[in-house]
């Protein structure tokens, strides 16, 4: 990729970053197939991101304005998008580290303190139709959170699981019976909250400035948990101090260890409908130990 036009008639990225920024761009260096960082005349380094689907740039763009306005985690500044195509800034990687992680557990605490106006809610300017990785995920309020988990969080993603042939129809029981009985594993009622959504260790970055940094946003309204129950499973460095420092700053209700099976049912789902059986039989293990209860 380069700065003029590729064969199939899209932009290079270099071309899209000095559109979008206004500032001639140069010395382009793919890090994915959907990803490159772009150099600046003014010094500073941009990533340049292709959209996943329609509504994807749209979307991710909106939760990290979402997400910056509320002064509390550190997100990448977006510089500029289209309905194609994403711009933000690079952000330099160091080591992990338990201060940081203390500090990242106290400012998600402060994020999801600052609430959103429904469950469900998209970030404003984000629209219903959005993205999870590279799974649809639609924001549609709603106003119970047992209710609307299980309509817009698991049960989507259970029918694609069937449809993909991951979950077997007569194994897909396990999981409406969990939706039914969602309200009483539900634990405490919780105000929504301001998610990051898709927060896994891969969208967790630790900068060398010694702050975390959070990428590649799913955001709308949801329940607090479910951030925390995602970087549960697949690990975070550190993740006993992001813990303290987040019950320090906003303590978890009663009962809250019990409940990151649960949480974990939506992104186990989005999985074994992207990837396969083994996310499958996780999500059903959950389920019939939520059950079991």
């Amino acid at each position: 990729m380069n700065r003029r036009r590729t064969l199939d008639g899209d932009e290079g990225p270099c071309a899209v970053a000095a559109r979008l920024t206004g500032r001639p761009a140069h010395d382009v260096r793919p890090l994915s197939g959907a990803l490159a960082e772009v150099a600046l005349d003014d010094g500073r380094s941009v990533v340049v991101k292709r959209g996943e689907g329609p509504g994807a740039v749209r979307a991710e763009a909106a939760g990290l304005r979402w997400l910056a306005e509320a002064g509390a985690v550190r997100v990448p500044a977006v510089h500029g998008d289209d309905p194609r195509w994403l711009v933000i800034d690079r952000v330099p990687e160091g080591r992990p580290s338990a201060a940081a992680a203390d500090r990242f557990g106290r400012d998600l605490a402060a994020l999801h303190t600052l609430g959103a106006p429904a469950f469900g809610a998209p970030p404003p300017g984000g629209p219903e139709d959005a993205y999870i990785g590279r799974a649809p995920m639609r924001n549609i309020d709603g106003g119970d959170w047992p209710d609307w988990y299980a309509e817009h969080r698991v049960l989507p993603y259970l029918r694609l699981a069937v449809d993909a042939g991951t979950v077997r129809p007569a194994e897909a029981a396990v999981i409406e019976e969990f939706c039914a009985r969602l309200p009483e594993l539900a634990g405490p009622a919780e105000p929504p909250a301001r998610l990051h959504g898709d927060l896994w260790n891969g969208n967790v970055l630790w900068g060398a400035d010694g702050h975390v940094w959070l990428i590649d946003p799913a955001a709308h309204g949801g329940h607090r948990e479910s951030d925390l129950a995602m970087l549960h499973l697949f690990g975070c460095p550190h993740l006993d101090r992001v813990l303290e420092g987040y019950q320090e700053a906003a303590p978890l209700a009663d009962g809250w260890r019990d409940r990151i099976g649960p949480h974990q049912l939506f992104p186990l789902l989005v999985h074994a409908a992207l990837f396969g059986r083994g996310y499958a039989e996780q999500a059903l293990a959950e389920a019939r130990s939520a059950l079991a209860r």
